[in-house]
């Protein structure tokens, strides 16, 4: 019997069939920043006034005698932000000797002056004032949509596999990103970003695990690790999209172009042959197997396809499978708590990004710039170091730096957009490494689910960071101080998983709890032989 780690080392661990598949499949993740542009670049607090153009019918008068008329102003002296005089059918002369006295919120809507945007979801959804709340559950809506999307598709690819799994999500997310910047009502807006959201969390862990099951022992992390790298190359530019354009309506449908193009080529990707061998569908894995080894001008001998059979072990119960195993389930706990504090922890910074004190453009280009070097880092140092000592690092070090913020007075912009730079190039770094690891420990049965649930609880994380970051109104340092300190629990209790380094995806529950290494690394002593 041939198991899928020796076909892949005779056809190529990481050729160009894998190559062409790994970044057909990342590339989507390039548009996925830009899918947040329209709430994370605003202005969340605009200078304004009420419209009250209802004067002008009574008589031409500049913008100050108008304001001076029909706007009261607040005790330091400045014109209302959201009240107005109700309005009267007086002529201007009466207006002028009696004056208004009964105030009314914006009755006409409001008008907006120096802006550092031509356009964003506050202005053209007025949500200022008494709809000033809903910046909050707009952020909130999009993250549930991405939990409920990784919820879904989950398990829908341990059932129907892998590849249609990342097809549907792909679909759903061209389409409602398209829809999403023509929205003309609040309402219809935060239906289409809820439902983007599901595609994105759909799509983003299907593909990472479709890629990785085609790839070899040597390069498998790359499988996360590029994936990333195209959503913080992504980000870099999407900082120099919204510095230039300044609407977030345009940026949402550059957003979405690209999507246009994948939801065509996204049809033929192929399906994980792992996948199929797991379902008894051998002759469909044999077929993409040798597809495999003619695109990398590879050999497939004969006898090694006879060979290949499908695991006969019973993998029916899903996720019970892991949980049936206290040593499993302890490394599936650990390895979701740290992703779920790495991700409160870095969203806590990246949805306040526009009080670290630089230039909210800047400071998102430094957030993708950095995250560019932790990627190509966590490609290269996961096969040199391994996934514990990289896991314990990270996360240690990305909560560290987040912590040290709250020992930086605030006007020390510098310092502190530092900072949050150092935690999110650290914590970028630990995600990737959490990703890789949960696939390395759980059968192929589960993986997808185990996956996905990892990647719920990374979303719970997010979902979590506007509601903690509202804490800041009792003092500025809570969110930081207790998003901080799990990420730093979360890199402590990465003492209890196992080395995965050189060890073959596991088929089984058995495998998984052995951390069995590969035929060509048996020579050499390993700490997965110690379990």
């Amino acid at each position: 019997m041939a198991d899928f780690g020796e076909i892949l080392r005779n056809i190529g661990e990481f050729g160009l069939f894998q190559q062409l598949t790994l970044t057909a499949l990342a590339f989507p993740n390039f548009c996925q920043g830009f899918l947040m542009s329209g709430f994370l670049f605003i202005q969340s607090d605009p200078e304004r006034h009420c419209n009250t153009d209802w004067i002008l019918r009574a008589a031409n008068l500049t913008i100050e005698e108008q304001l001076n008329l029909t706007v009261p102003r607040e005790e330091d002296g400045s014109f209302s932000r959201c009240r107005m005089f109700v309005p009267v059918d007086w002529d201007i002369q009466d207006i002028r000797e009696n004056g208004l006295n009964e105030t009314t919120g914006c009755r006409d809507g409001w008008v907006y002056g120096s802006m550092l945007y031509e356009s964003t979801i506050v202005t053209d959804f007025d949500l200022v004032c008494g709809q000033s709340n809903m910046v909050g559950v707009i952020q909130t809506v999009f993250l549930a949509g991405i939990l409920l999307g990784s919820l879904i598709f989950g398990p829908f690819a341990e059932s129907f596999g892998r590849k249609r799994a990342t097809q549907i999500p792909a679909v759903i997310l061209f389409v409602f990103t398209l829809t999403t910047a023509l929205c003309p009502s609040i309402y219809l807006y935060l239906a289409s970003i809820f439902f983007m959201g599901v595609g994105a969390g759909g799509y983003r862990v299907n593909c990472i695990i479709l890629s990785t099951e085609w790839i070899g022992v040597s390069k498998r992390s790359w499988g996360a690790c590029v994936t990333q790298l195209f959503g913080s190359v992504g980000q870099c530019v999407l900082a120099g999209t919204i510095y230039g354009i300044r609407k977030w309506r345009v940026a949402q449908l550059i957003g979405a172009a690209p999507l246009a193009v994948v939801i065509v080529y996204i049809w033929f990707i192929p399906e994980s042959a792992r996948w199929l061998f797991n379902k008894g569908r051998t002759e469909e894995a044999k077929q993409l197997i040798a597809k495999a080894a003619a695109i990398n001008k590879q050999p497939v001998p004969h006898s090694l396809l006879e060979k290949a059979t499908v695991n006969t072990t019973p993998n029916n119960g899903g996720m019970k499978i892991i949980f049936r195993s206290p040593l499993l389930t302890r490394y599936f706990l650990t390895v979701v708590l740290a992703w779920f504090s790495l991700n409160l922890c870095i969203y806590c910074l990246y949805l306040d990004m526009g009080s670290l004190g630089f230039s909210i453009f800047l400071t998102q280009f430094l957030f993708g710039a950095f995250e560019i070097p932790a990627n190509l880092l966590s490609m290269w140092l996961l096969e040199i170091f391994g996934r514990k000592a990289l896991f314990i690092f990270t996360l240690a070090i990305g909560g560290l730096s987040s912590l040290l913020i709250v020992a930086v007075p605030q006007e020390h912009a510098v310092a502190v957009t530092s900072l949050a730079v150092a935690a999110r190039f650290f914590l970028v770094w630990a995600g990737s490494v959490a990703c890789v690891y949960i696939q390395e420990l759980s059968p192929t049965s589960v993986r997808q689910t185990a996956t996905a649930l990892g990647s719920i609880a990374a979303r719970a994380g997010v979902l979590l960071a506007p509601l903690l970051n509202m804490l800041a109104v009792y003092h500025w340092v809570i969110p930081i101080v207790i998003s901080s300190s799990l990420t730093i629990i979360g890199g402590v209790l990465g003492f209890l998983l196992p080395e995965t380094k050189k060890t073959e995806l596991p088929e089984t529950a058995e495998e998984a709890e052995k951390n069995r290494i590969t035929p060509s690394e048996s020579h050499l002593p390993s700490e997965s032989t110690k379990l």
